[in-house]
């Protein structure tokens, strides 16, 4: 497949690391020449220093046999008409913009992006995503990160393991002897910095943080056996009140369950302008890492923080701050991931990644053909793919176990029927089944050749 992707920041640099990992033909488009040169230098793929919107360096970057174009560019403007001139000069089959701009993505305007318009197949909204993580994290208060699968029957779940864990020291073969009738599956690990796929003589220790794919009937069971348990929350403060920080208010207060929410936000103009966008969240102007503003806020009572602002040391520092003024669970808005190794140092709960949540939306659109889901696990470590199985893979028929893995892949779950089971080695794949994969980066290429997951445009 030939892609062109526009804008060679952290979320183009990464999406073109992906791709050109898997053998496409990848060309990387920037007005910074040292953001192309770094591209080109570190990664399998083509470079051209220009203004991505202009036809005649799209021509120079292979527009005219183009398959798909992704626009990410910083520039919303810019975006929006590299995609028009992909569609009305070049003919490119099919072309993703990221948008930042909150008008550009009110549903009232939905109609701009149809095809005798400004055509754009698909709209990337970092904050939107960050903010449906973001609320995901607050709703399980046990895990540092979660995800849906299969229509929300099953779900990834990330666990720090400590002394409160009822199976460690167990190998994971004991675990599933153990607890038979549990539909989860342990498919990563990372100890000690490193991820990897376990093996069933692998036993889980204190510190580890474990990932699972779990049956969603099976979630709670599966938190107690792991000696975890979601925590109610009644009071939420959010740190920042920008784009992210509105968007969690609003839908804490469109919650089913009534959440008392307080907004800490720096800037008054921007205080005063979600204050008038909010009807029951009471919004606070100054600084979240302030004392008096903290007591006034009564952290001391608040049952989760959530720290969002455009400043990732900020953000790491207020968690920190609320922590040691007794707030059980606080979360982080980090945007680089190098930052993340000062969790655990600092007794922050969980993250939030706008990059990866912003790669793995723009990942679920490119590879089109039969995956439902794809979730980038860290810093583009691992992937957690959700896809169907067709009748030209060559592993129809097979049971688990004769299937060859790459040592870095590992089946978290299968549907069958509608039905969510955990994999067995005897369990036979079949045409129609899906299954989720938990796959090291390095062995993208080789499950997607098992599972024959390719682009399609139909």
């Amino acid at each position: 497949m030939k892609v062109i992707i526009c804008g060679a920041g952290q979320v183009g640099w990464q999406i073109a690391r992906h791709l050109s990992s898997e053998k496409n033909d990848v060309t990387i488009v920037d007005n910074n020449p040292d953001l192309v040169a770094r591209a080109a230098d570190t990664l399998d793929v083509n470079g051209i220093a220009g203004n991505a919107s202009y036809p005649d360096v799209l021509a120079s970057a292979g527009a005219a046999d183009t398959d798909m174009i992704i626009a990410a560019t910083y520039s919303d403007e810019v975006n929006m008409v590299t995609c028009q001139v992909a569609h009305s000069v070049f003919k490119i089959p099919r072309k993703i913009a990221r948008l930042r701009g909150q008008s550009y993505l009110d549903a009232i305007y939905s109609d701009l992006y149809q095809r005798d318009h400004l055509p754009i197949d698909v709209v990337i909204s970092p904050e939107k995503e960050v903010a449906i993580q973001a609320l995901r994290q607050l709703r399980s208060t046990a895990t540092f990160d979660t995800e849906p699968f299969m229509e929300g029957k099953a779900e990834l779940l990330g666990l720090t393991l400590t002394d409160e864990c009822n199976v460690l020291n167990t190998s994971l073969r004991q675990l599933s002897e153990l607890f038979y009738t549990l539909r989860s599956t342990v498919v990563a690990v990372r100890r000690n910095g490193i991820l990897f796929v376990p093996n069933s003589q692998e036993q889980l220790s204190v510190g580890d943080q474990v990932y699972l794919c779990t049956n969603s009937e099976d979630k709670e069971r599966c938190l107690e056996i792991f000696g975890k348990t979601n925590k109610k929350q009644d009071r939420v403060i959010i740190i920042g009140g920008g784009n992210v920080g509105l968007m969690v208010a609003k839908g804490l207060e469109n919650n089913s369950v009534k959440i008392h929410t307080k907004v800490i936000e720096a800037n008054r103009d921007c205080a005063e302008r979600i204050a008038d966008q909010l009807e029951r969240t009471i919004v606070l102007h100054g600084d979240g890492l302030d004392m008096d503003i903290l007591e006034e806020a009564n952290i001391s009572k608040a049952d989760a923080v959530l720290a969002v602002t455009d400043d990732d040391k900020t953000n790491l520092l207020a968690c920190a701050r609320a922590k040691a003024l007794g707030c059980p669970m606080v979360v982080a808005l980090i945007n680089d991931p190098t930052l993340t190794t000062l969790l655990k140092p600092l007794n922050i709960d969980a993250s939030v990644n706008p990059r990866a949540t912003t790669v793995s939306s723009i990942l679920r659109h490119v590879r089109h053909g039969r995956v439902k889901a794809v979730y980038s696990i860290g810093d583009a470590e691992a992937e957690v793919i959700e896809a169907q199985v067709m009748s030209t893979s060559p592993i129809v028929g097979l049971k688990i176990r004769e299937v060859e893995w790459p040592n870095g892949s590992i089946i978290g779950a299968i549907q069958k029927s509608g039905k969510v089971l955990k994999p067995e080695g005897d369990t036979k794949i079949e045409e129609g089944d899906f299954v989720i994969i938990f796959t090291l980066s390095h062995d993208v290429s080789e499950v997607e050749r098992l599972f024959q997951v390719n682009i399609d445009f139909s």
